[in-house]
C-alpha cells in the first residue's frame, strides 16, 4: 500500500529512557527516511514515582537527532488525554502507531485513540509487546479490552502474542513482524578495548545478562546455574548489567550462598546507550534465562553484535534463536542452563554462533516492521 504521508506515534521517547524509548525513536526515523512527515507525542509524565521501579525515568544521553519530539501526554490525568486526542484529532495524520506494553496504559491510550479516529480519516495501529502482561494484576485483561476496541489494526512482535490477541478480538486486520534489530548503538569494537573500557581483566571469560531485572527474566535461575560445581570451577565469570526493577535482595543472597562474588561482577545502575556496545562486545555469550517471555530487545541487540545466545524456551523467545545455529534454547531452570553454558564454551562454539548470527539477523529490518504497520492499516 502507498506510505502514510503524515504520521504520528504516540509513546515512550526522549526525555525518557529505555528500551521502549529506543524503539520508538529508531521506528520513526524510519518512516523518515521513507519520505512520511513523521513524530512522536511522548509523555510529559508515563509513571507516577510512586510507581516507578527504578531510579529515574529519564535519560541523561543528548536527544536523538533528527526525530521531532512533542512532549504534551499525561498517563493518569483524563483532561489532558482529552485535549491531546482532539489535538492529534485535528492534524489529521493519516497513520497513528501507539507501542501498548502493558495495562496500565490503556485508559490513557484508549481513550486518546478513540477521539482521533472520530475525525473519520486517521488509523490507528498498535505495535504490541505484550497484550497479557509477564506480571498479572487484577483487571489487566479489562483493561487491554478497553485498548484493543480502540486501534484499527495490530502488530505483534511474536507468534504468542498473536495467539494472545484473539482472546481480544479476532476480526481486526494483524500482522506479525519480528521484533527488528537495534542497529543504533554504533558498531561492534573489539572484545579486548571492550573489557578495557569497563575495567575487566582481558583475560577472563564473561557470560552477560543485560536488560532491567525483574523477577520473570529468571536471574536467579541463571546465578544459580554458577553456583553449579561445573561452572564455579570453570574460570566463567558472570557480567549481569542493569538495574533493579525489584527486590535484589533474593538475588544478593544466591551470590551470597553459593560464594559467587569472585564469579559474577553486579553492573546495576541503568546502561545509557553509549556504553550497550562495551558490555556486548566484552562478552563471548549472552544469555536470556527468563521464566516468561514474548520478545525481548535484548535479543535484538545481540544481534546487531553478532553474539551467540543462550535463551530459555518460553513465549516467543525460541523463534528468533535457531537451536545449535545461533545458539542453544534450554529449558527455564538452572541445570538446564548451567549445561548449556557449559556446552558452548567446551565445544568451542562462540566462532561458528557469531558466523551464524550475521546471516541470521538479515531478516530483522526496520523496512520490514514498516510495511507490517502499513498492511495492518488495511481494513478487511
Amino acid at each position: 500500500m502507498p506510505q502514510p504521508q503524515n504520521v504520528i506515534l504516540i509513546g515512550s521517547a526522549y526525555p525518557l529512557r529505555g528500551g521502549l524509548a529506543t524503539f520508538n525513536e529508531r521506528l520513526i526515523r524510519e518512516y523518515i527516511r521513507l519520505g512520511s512527515q513523521a513524530s512522536i507525542v511522548t509523555f510529559s509524565l508515563q509513571y507516577p514515582s510512586l510507581l516507578f521501579p527504578g531510579k529515574t525515568q529519564y535519560s541523561t544521553e543528548p536527544p536523538p537527532s533528527g526525530v521531532p519530539i512533542r512532549v504534551k501526554l499525561n498517563s493518569i490525568n483524563p483532561v489532558n488525554w482529552l485535549r491531546v486526542g482532539n489535538e492529534i484529532r485535528k492534524l489529521r495524520p493519516d497513520l497513528v502507531i501507539v507501542k501498548y506494553w502493558m495495562p496500565f496504559m490503556a485508559p490513557c491510550f484508549g481513550t486518546v485513540c478513540r477521539l482521533i479516529r472520530k475525525n473519520g480519516h486517521t488509523k490507528v495501529v498498535s505495535v504490541i509487546d505484550n497484550i497479557i502482561p509477564h506480571e498479572k494484576r487484577p483487571g489487566d485483561r479489562l483493561l487491554s479490552s478497553y485498548f484493543v476496541h480502540s486501534a484499527d489494526g495490530f502488530v505483534a512482535m511474536s507468534r504468542s502474542v498473536m495467539d494472545d490477541l484473539t482472546t481480544f478480538d479476532t476480526t481486526k486486520p494483524r500482522v506479525y513482524c519480528p521484533h527488528p534489530l537495534y542497529d543504533n548503538f554504533g558498531d561492534a569494537i573489539s572484545k579486548l578495548e571492550a573489557k578495557q573500557r569497563l575495567g575487566l581483566d582481558p583475560s577472563c571469560r564473561y557470560a552477560l545478562f543485560f536488560g532491567f531485572i525483574r523477577d520473570y527474566k529468571g536471574l536467579d535461575l541463571l546465578l544459580e546455574a554458577f553456583g553449579t560445581e561445573t561452572l564455579k570451577n570453570s574460570g566463567i565469570k558472570l557480567l549481569v548489567a542493569g538495574e533493579f526493577y525489584c527486590d535484589p535482595s533474593p538475588y544478593n543472597q544466591i551470590i551470597k550462598d553459593r560464594k559467587l562474588e569472585d564469579s559474577v561482577i553486579m553492573s546495576n545502575d541503568f546502561i545509557p546507550d553509549s556504553k550497550v556496545v562495551d558490555y556486548f562486545c566484552s562478552a563471548d555469550v549472552i544469555v536470556q534465562p527468563y521464566k516468561s517471555a514474548t520478545q525481548s530487545g535484548v535479543t535484538q541487540i545481540a544481534y546487531h553484535f553478532d553474539k551467540p545466545m543462550i535463551i530459555t524456551d518460553v513465549g516467543g523467545l525460541a523463534e528468533f534463536v535457531p537451536h545449535n545455529k545461533v545458539g542453544y534454547v534450554v529449558k527455564p531452570d538452572f541445570q538446564s542452563i548451567a549445561s548449556a553454558i557449559v556446552e558452548f564454551y567446551a565445544s568451542g562454539k562462540e566462532v561458528e554462533f557469531t558466523a551464524n548470527a550475521k546471516i541470521e539477523k538479515q531478516k530483522y529490518s526496520w523496512g520490514k516492521m514498516v510495511e507490517a504497520i502499513n498492511a495492518a492499516m488495511i481494513s478487511e
